[in-house]
């Protein structure tokens, strides 16, 4: 069996690579266990030394690793670009940050003396998906590493160019040999890697069928897992936003790496009173949009990473229309060659349908109307995910306040939900549990052992 990079924008095999049997990979494990040891007793700045040179890797080779994204995964090289500039940004901030969050922290006691102390649990298993291919590795490992923890890569097997060379990274970065590697392996084989007794825990990023499996095989072998799911993300426009620039905010919210990220808003809540001015002002700029290959910097329209994503959301797209929701944009493919969608508006869209739902990933913005802002976070939180949200209003407090109402791991008032190294990110329900980034995250995979002196 034979991992493929395909483009998808030809849809041309560009390099096939056979997954390893089960010798080589006992063989890795072993090297990167013995590797561990010697990782965690180096003294926590010098572990920042080897993630600072990982960021100027990361500056030196940032086109060649963003042609390399968008080769694989289509992402328009200007997004892939800015990928690779926020893996520089997640490993500095680390390399700055880890000796604070991870000192010992005195708590007082009977004891003449208590306190803290977090250390690394071992190796960390990553199952790591396509859309951000390299973003979404680092700001996993980086954290995890800098604790002293070993790493050990599983990526989605339609980006093993990428994986490759995020490896490559890491050694030319001059971490020890074997302090992180990429494993050329299929699903199957990762669910026994995952039982494996040398690993210690598993992240995962990935769909919800991926997470539920992941998380029986930890919970079978009782190890720590933490999962990001996917998510449905409301974009809450209330009666007094400003419509312009919410509109131009929503554009990037939805179609940015073509909607294809957990976090991309897809449900646009609107009030009745501005819905349909915001829908035609939204029409407008989606209208503007240009297919054409992601490298050129005048495209505005990349493909998605798959035909079969493509065709799956279609399919989602079409049993909303049969259950009465109206299209008022796209729903179409674009093109001859390529995984092209056209970037599509479904209005009048209610609970039940699977606009509203399910998660549709890919250039889909649903549009759901409401009459108050209390129909608006009833109907939010109507929904089995709970990753990320925004509230859209000129009147912050207001803002804040129905921010706070919302279930979910992220709400931002009048901002896109992103991920930042300074803010813990993860979601609640079907959409995962446990904190990535921040202090949050890189407290995840140490043991919090409390230390007692009497």
């Amino acid at each position: 069996m034979s991992m493929l990079s395909i483009n998808p924008i030809t849809g041309q095999t560009i390099q096939a690579f056979p997954t390893w049997q089960a010798d080589t990979i006992n063989t890795v494990l072993r090297e990167v266990e013995s590797a561990q040891e010697g990782w965690a007793s180096l003294h926590i700045e010098q572990r920042a030394v080897h993630m600072r040179k990982l960021a100027q890797v990361f500056r030196q080779r940032r086109d060649a690793y963003a042609h390399l994204i968008t080769d694989e995964m289509g992402k328009l090289l200007k997004e892939a670009r800015a990928e690779i500039d926020k893996c520089a940004w997640g490993c500095d901030y680390f390399a700055e940050h880890a000796s604070t969050y991870l000192a010992d922290e005195i708590i007082a006691s009977d004891a003449s003396r208590s306190l803290v102390v977090y250390q690394p649990l071992g190796i960390l298993m990553c199952i790591m998906p396509w859309n951000f291919p390299f973003w979404q590795l680092i700001r996993a490992a980086a954290p995890a590493m800098m604790a002293g923890n070993t790493v050990v890569l599983k990526h989605a097997s339609n980006v093993p160019r990428c994986a490759l060379a995020l490896e490559e990274a890491f050694r030319e970065a001059g971490f020890p040999a074997h302090t992180f590697r990429t494993l050329m392996i299929t699903a199957n084989q990762a669910e026994t890697v995952i039982a494996d007794k040398r690993i210690a825990a598993v992240t995962l990023t990935g769909s919800n069928a991926a997470g539920r499996k992941v998380a029986a095989i930890a919970g079978q072998h009782l190890k720590k897992c933490v999962l990001e799911l996917g998510g449905s993300d409301p974009f809450i426009i209330l009666d007094d936003a400003d419509l312009e620039f919410t509109a131009a905010q929503a554009m990037t919210a939805r179609f940015q790496n073509m909607g294809q990220s957990c976090i991309a808003a897809k449900r646009f809540i609107l009030m009745d009173t501005i819905a349909d001015a915001f829908v035609q002002r939204f029409k407008m700029l989606i209208s503007e949009l240009r297919s054409g290959d992601p490298k050129v910097e005048t495209t505005t329209l990349a493909p998605m990473a798959r035909p079969d994503l493509r065709d799956a959301l279609h399919a989602q797209v079409e049993r909303s229309l049969d259950m009465g929701a109206t299209l008022v944009i796209g729903g179409e493919f674009v093109g001859t060659q390529g995984a092209y969608y056209a970037p599509t508006i479904l209005d009048q869209v209610r609970p039940g349908m699977p606009a509203f739902d399910e998660e549709l990933f890919g250039p889909v913005a649903v549009m759901v109307r409401v009459k108050n802002a209390e129909e608006a976070i009833r109907l939010a939180n109507q929904s089995s995910f709970g990753l990320g949200g925004s509230v859209w209003t000129r009147d912050a407090a207001r803002g804040e306040a129905t921010a706070r109402q919302i279930q979910a791991g992220s709400v931002f008032v009048n901002g896109i939900v992103k991920s930042d190294p300074r803010l813990p990110f993860g979601g609640i329900r079907e959409s995962g549990f446990g904190r990535e980034l921040s202090y949050h995250g890189i407290r995840e995979f140490v043991n919090i052992k409390t230390v007692w002196v009497g």
